[in-house]
């Protein structure tokens, strides 16, 4: 995972995305994924920069050529955040967000059917009152 800082053009981040893929394969690593993640707000503030463009990049390789990548990506200025993170085991599988799996089914069903809730029973205050004023009652009768 690296970030970019949020002032690059779409272009340019692309122009980064694809120097640091080859990269990556000419310093023999495989690429399984990479995503770009978009702009989003930093957590604190670094290099006075309060956003930053997150590329998530899944590569494979004998680790040989982490140190390589890292070097140019600590060069860069355009990064002002990376990390690399070992995985072992299988891959997770990319779930579908749930906004994207709302919106299908939005598209499927154009027709906005709103459901009724369900009703749940409520505690009347009168009757609640009314059983204990009802014992109260009994139990004043009997003595």
């Amino acid at each position: 995972m690296y970030i970019l800082r949020p002032d690059i053009a779409e272009d340019e981040v692309t122009n980064h995305i694809d120097k640091y893929n080859k990269l990556l394969e000419e310093f023999g690593g495989t690429i399984l994924d990479s995503q770009m993640r978009g702009k989003r707000r930093l957590a604190y503030q670094i290099a006075k920069h309060r956003e930053g463009i997150y590329v998530q990049l899944s590569h494979q390789g004998d680790g040989q050529h982490i140190f390589k990548i890292e070097k140019a990506m600590r060069l860069s200025e355009d990064i002002i955040r990376y990390m690399t993170v070992k995985q072992e085991g299988p891959l997770p599988t990319p779930k579908p967000s749930a906004k994207s799996s709302k919106q299908a089914d939005d598209k499927e069903n154009p027709e906005t059917k709103v459901e009724p809730k369900e009703k749940q029973p409520v505690a009347n205050a009168d009757t609640s009152t009314s059983k204990i004023d009802n014992t109260e009652t009994k139990e004043n009768a009997e003595s």
